[in-house]
């Protein structure tokens, strides 16, 4: 069975580093103007029936919040990512790691939830997936 350009795509992605996806990210928003904002609005309204439900609607959860628990040790680091990933000003994205435990992104799928969580560690922060 041959791969259509759909598998050979996703394959690709999946060897790219984070910063990678970031960019990547970066240039469909510039390029198209797509943005995250509006997906994660419609995750959110999708996701909210699930978690008044009961023990099995937990696991089948599809949209996940990313809380950044601390800052660690390198704060401007985790400022920049914060930055990078909300889309926020200088001072929104300080106010928020300065505040810290708060959500960096709410309602979103699983995969963009790890990816996020992996690039706030990265950097330096805690962080949590609920």
């Amino acid at each position: 069975m041959a791969a259509t350009g759909v598998d050979k795509l996703f394959d690709e992605l999946g060897k790219m580093t984070v910063l990678e996806l970031v960019e990547l990210k970066k240039k469909i928003e510039d390029e198209w103007g797509i943005t995250a904002a509006a997906p994660v609005a419609v995750a959110a309204a999708g996701g909210a029936p699930a978690a008044g439900g009961d023990g099995a609607a937990a696991e089948e959860q599809t949209a996940f919040d990313v809380v950044l628990a601390s800052a660690g040790d390198k704060k401007i680091q985790v400022i920049k990512v914060v930055r990078a990933i909300t889309g926020l000003g200088l001072k929104e994205a300080k106010d928020l790691v300065d505040g810290a435990p708060n959500p960096v992104k709410e309602g979103v799928n699983r995969e963009e939830a790890d990816s996020i969580k992996a690039q706030l560690e990265e950097a330096g922060a805690g962080v949590e997936v609920k």
